[in-house]
Order: C-alpha cells, then sequence, then structure tokens
C-alpha cells in the first residue's frame, strides 16, 4: 500500500483525535441498500475482512480509509427501458405520456433495476499528520479529498479542514525552477512538465520524458509561457509531478526509500503493511515541510 497521489489539506493542530476508536465504530461502511445507489463510511485500513480496527496510527501518524458501494446502473440502460415503456403505451392506449407520468415510470424501473444491480466497491486512503497539522489523501481528485474531510467531519463533529494556501504564486515558483533557479535542497527536476500561455484560450505545451533544462524549453518560457505541472524528485526516495493546484500526482517510491524495507524482520501481511505505512508516512511529512517552506504554505487557525 503505496499512496499514488496527494490531495493535501491542512487543519488546526489543536484539534483531539483521542476519541477517534471509540467514534469510528459508528460511522463504519453499510452494506449499500437494495433502494441505494451509494453507501459510505469508514473501514479498516488493513482491508474489509477486519472488524475491530478501523485506523491505525503511528506516533503522530494517523491512517484512516473511507469505504464506498456504489451501484452500476448505467443510464443508457434506464433510458432505453423507458423508452420500451413509452412505446408500448404510446401503441396500447394511442397517446404519449406527460412529463409526470415519465418520471413516475422512470422512478418506477430505477426501483425495479437497482435490487439486482452491481455494486461496485472503493476505497480511499488518507493519512493525517496530527504534529504539522494536514491530511494527505491517496486521490488527484479536489472533489474526493473534499468527501474525505467531509467524512472526517461526520465523524468527529468539527474538523475545520481547508486546502493548500501558499503565500506565492505555485505557478511561478514552478516556472522559476524549469528557467534555471536554485530548487530547495534535495529536490530535482524530471523530465516531464506542462507549459501554458496565461491568456484565456492560450497554447499548452506537454514534454515527456524531456531534458527540462534545455533551449527548446527556454524559447516556450520566452514566449511567456508558465508552468502548471513539472515532474519533480526528492533526493534518491520520491518521484512525482507537482501541479500549480499544490496536488502531488504520479507519487513513486524509489530504491532510496524501499531499500529501508529490506530491514523489516517482521514477517506478515499485517508486519508489512505496518512498515510501508511508517516509511510512507515518513517521506510524506520529509516532502510536505519541504513544500511548506517553497511555497510559504499558510497553517491553520488554532
Amino acid at each position: 500500500m503505496f499512496f499514488k497521489n496527494l490531495t493535501l489539506f491542512r487543519f488546526p493542530t489543536s484539534i483531539d483525535f483521542s476519541e477517534v476508536d471509540t467514534l469510528l465504530p459508528q460511522v463504519v461502511l453499510k452494506p449499500v441498500g437494495a433502494l441505494e445507489m451509494t453507501s459510505r463510511g469508514f473501514i479498516s485500513p488493513f482491508g474489509r475482512e477486519e472488524k475491530n480496527q478501523f485506523s491505525h496510527r503511528i506516533g503522530d501518524a494517523l491512517w484512516l480509509t473511507v469505504g464506498g458501494e456504489d451501484k452500476i446502473l448505467p443510464s443508457v440502460v434506464v433510458n432505453d427501458l423507458l423508452a420500451r415503456k413509452l412505446e408500448e403505451i404510446e401503441e396500447k392506449e394511442g397517446r404519449k405520456p406527460g412529463g409526470r407520468e415519465r418520471k413516475r415510470l422512470k422512478d418506477d424501473l430505477l426501483h425495479e433495476l437497482l435490487p439486482r444491480a452491481f455494486v461496485k466497491s472503493s476505497r480511499t486512503d488518507a493519512f493525517l499528520d496530527l504534529q504539522h497539522g494536514y491530511v494527505a489523501v491517496d486521490s488527484s481528485s479536489r472533489k474526493t479529498g473534499e468527501n474525505v474531510m467531509s467524512d472526517i467531519r461526520g465523524m468527529l463533529g468539527s474538523f475545520p479542514a481547508m486546502p493548500l494556501n501558499a503565500e506565492v504564486a505555485p505557478r511561478s515558483i514552478l516556472t522559476a525552477w524549469i528557467a534555471g533557479e536554485p530548487l530547495p535542497e534535495g529536490l530535482s527536476l524530471g523530465e516531464e512538465c506542462e507549459m501554458k500561455d496565461p491568456a484565456e484560450g492560450g497554447a499548452v505545451v506537454k514534454c515527456q520524458h524531456q531534458e527540462l533544462r534545455c533551449d527548446e524549453i527556454d524559447k516556450h518560457l520566452d514566449a511567456g509561457k508558465q508552468v502548471t505541472k513539472l515532474a519533480l524528485v526528492f533526493e534518491d526516495n520520491l518521484s512525482f509531478v507537482l501541479g500549480d493546484d499544490l496536488i502531488v500526482r504520479k507519487l513513486k517510491f524509489l530504491d532510496g526509500a524501499l531499500d529501508q524495507l529490506e530491514h523489516i524482520d517482521e514477517e506478515g501481511r499485517r508486519a508489512e503493511l505496518d512498515a510501508r505505512f511508517a516509511l510512507q508516512s515518513g517521506e510524506i511529512r520529509r516532502l510536505f515541510l519541504l513544500l511548506e517552506q517553497a511555497f510559504k504554505l499558510s497553517k491553520a487557525d488554532s
């Protein structure tokens, strides 16, 4: 289990998480009902089969997982059956159903189909750093991250988490780095970037497997394009693509980090997940603190 993306939020470090293990059993995932489209709730980070432990904590690192069950009922299927029903009524009764009747017929079809629909399961993991006051959600979707914040808020009763706020424009920092200004210690350029003309409807240039300090890139910068996504490497431990929205995408743990797992003597799936979480939370914390300084990230109100 390694996160592949990071959507980050800040929260006040004064929030009390001491009752989490007492509160979580009250908001666990319940199977989606026969006439429901979706169900959400917390599950154990160690898997749905675990019914006794719904969080995992190592020091100030707290691991929570939100599970979901969603009915798969394509609208094209519903609309096709509705069209057949309407044709049948028109042929038998010689009339076209009005809007209200069409809606009632569609609702009847949904009630008929929902109990037989396939169910798709999902999980979204989140790492909370209680010392530094931030949440890292394993998703590149801001909406998914907001949903997780809402789930935590529903559990605690109050959770004033906010998206990251940089005191300097992230796009200007990313553009400066690719233009040759020194990067923070331990950070180096990767081989991928996206640049945009700031004018509305302006050109977009995407580069992959590309040396980023070169004449070709400089020409785009001279033309006024700004960097909106930039591939970076943190020491020999992490590689990722950082966007001007401060979402970390394509996160990979490299050999420099993974080598640390070779020294773990414990065996078993639970022990392996525990070791991976300890490694992951530590590396994400180091990365966050670097980004916090580079982009002058605001702290949440205490």
